[in-house]
């Protein structure tokens, strides 16, 4: 029997930052955890950045995850913003890393790639595979269904390469 792998995946964003904890083992995927990280607008950048970076920190202790995904940061039309969510990206990975743990990061195309099968999927596409991936997992908000189709597309590409290389 193979052994069991923890996977946090990691939906980031300044306002509000996705989470999701799953366990493959084999080819099985069974749901552990999610949520969203709300933190304060009113607060500084800053506070903010140190609020997704001690929740972060606290998830990784209570779960103890083998391995992380987190989602890229798209490139939009406005610069400022796209500058504050890598910031909140930044502060994710920095956790990550604090916590020990390997981040690898995907495209949000890649990722709905893994879930839907085309990366075109829009996100209620995504929220409904995930739903159906993981039934446990109950009515999801959609920064968190967003972080578990992250944790499932690590699942896909990590434990893939791993099972190649033993």
């Amino acid at each position: 029997m193979t052994e069991a792998i923890r996977i946090l995946g990691i939906d980031p964003g300044l306002r509000h930052t996705g989470w999701g904890v799953i366990e493959q083992q084999g080819s099985r995927l069974s749901h552990i955890a999610n949520g969203v990280i709300r933190i304060d607008p009113q607060l500084s950048l800053a506070a903010r950045l140190g609020g997704i970076h001690h929740h972060i920190t606290a998830l990784a202790a209570e779960y103890t995850p083998d391995c992380a995904g987190i989602e890229e940061t798209l490139v939009n039309a406005n610069p400022r913003s796209a500058l504050k969510l890598g910031q909140a990206r930044g502060a994710a990975m920095a956790a990550l890393h604090g916590a020990g743990l390997d981040a690898h990061e995907y495209s949000p195309r890649t990722i709905k790639l893994a879930i839907v099968g085309t990366g075109g999927a829009d996100k209620a596409q995504v929220a409904f595979m995930v739903a159906r991936l993981l039934p446990a997992a109950g009515k999801l908000a959609s920064d968190a269904a967003d972080a578990l189709a992250c944790a499932i597309c690590t699942a896909h590409h990590v434990t893939t390469r791993q099972r190649g290389a033993a």
